[in-house]
């Protein structure tokens, strides 16, 4: 059944019926968005963004227009989550700044030493303890949502991407893209290469098999919070890796 909450909004018995309908894949949107959130995000506060985003969806949606609704209210589902999440809990810039010199770090690191750096290198690196490394990665958490993992749609609910979906088969329009596109892809595949064996596997479950937090942590017997946590690690060494070829091409 739909939640009460939601009932209002619903605008007639259709409208319901569809918001049913749809709820399931609302919840996996939210479960799957779960892996880039800090542990203290309720999911049922992401369902209740999603299911708005849904009605949105229901309302903006042109079938003339020659895409699946179901590509198009995902669209809607996960911006409204997204939108939610940036009003409840906003990242200082201090946080920022953290997560940035420990991404930094891993970048530098790697490159240096041409293999994977552990947390304990980092911190020593970057002169800090461990344990703040590790909240780092917490706060890194929601910072990576916004970075490596938001769709961003204009106002007619189109997608421009992200750099993750360069690991999958999305068709640039315009030359100059293409070939940027296809570079960009080839780094990220021999940076995804080069993860720990447990990071690669988590980005392969989340990005290709398109599994939630729930069915990673299942899958390798570890704590959704450990799941979390490599994630994010994962993430900071790949946009280590982008931001430093960027930087060799100024």
């Amino acid at each position: 059944m739909v939640p009460k909450a939601y009932e209002s909004a619903s605008r007639g018995p259709l409208k319901q019926e569809q918001i049913e309908r749809y709820l399931p894949m609302v919840k996996r949107i939210a479960g799957r968005l779960a892996m880039s959130l800090p542990p203290h995000i309720d999911e049922d506060d992401l369902i209740g963004y999603g299911v708005f985003g849904l009605l949105d969806a229901l309302e903006r949606f042109e079938a003339a227009r020659g895409v699946k609704f179901e590509t198009y209210a995902s669209i809607r589902i996960r911006g409204a989550m997204i939108d939610g999440l940036r009003i409840m809990d906003w990242v200082p810039h201090s946080a920022r700044q953290k997560v940035k010199r420990v991404q930094d770090g891993f970048a530098e690191l790697e490159y240096r030493l041409g293999r994977v750096a552990t947390v304990e290198e980092v911190a020593d690196l970057l002169k800090v303890d461990v344990k703040e490394i590790a909240g780092v990665l917490v706060q890194a958490q929601l910072l990576t949502l916004t970075s490596f993992d938001e769709t961003t749609t204009d106002h007619e609910g189109d997608s421009s991407g992200t750099p993750l979906n360069l690991l999958m088969d999305f068709e640039a329009h315009e030359a100059f893209q293409a070939i940027e596109k296809e570079e960009l892809k080839k780094i990220l595949a021999e940076a995804v290469e080069k993860l720990p064996d447990k990071e690669k596997l988590v980005v392969a479950l989340y990005y290709q098999e398109e599994l939630t937090l729930k069915e990673i942590a299942a899958v390798l017997k570890l704590s959704e919070s450990r799941i979390s946590q490599l994630h994010s690690q994962a993430i900071l060494r790949l946009r280590g890796k982008l931001s430093r070829h960027k930087r060799n091409l100024l």
